[in-house]
């Protein structure tokens, strides 16, 4: 147990961030979700909207803490280069 009060107010930061962290990452795994749904429907137009809603999301989440800048740039670029597949094939 903390008991100073700077290592109280890092516990209570802690916990605001996490929580705030967790909701970030559920939602991309959503759009992630959707996108992999277009995919595999070989529905070019919604893959190419969810990958713009993926892309968007991801680039927001990249200047904050949550994800950091080149995770996001990996996952935008694995999500366009299976898009671009989807689109020559």
């Amino acid at each position: 147990m903390a008991h100073s009060l700077s290592a109280k107010k890092r516990i209570r930061q802690n916990i605001t961030r996490s929580s705030r962290n967790r909701g970030r990452k559920t939602r991309i795994r959503e759009v992630e979700k959707a996108f992999e749904q277009a995919l595999t429907k070989a529905d070019v137009e919604q893959a190419e909207v969810q990958f713009r809603k993926l892309s968007g999301y991801l680039d927001k989440l990249g200047l904050t803490s949550t994800l950091h800048k080149n995770t996001v740039a990996r996952k935008k670029s694995r999500a366009a280069r299976r898009l671009a597949q989807l689109q020559s094939g």
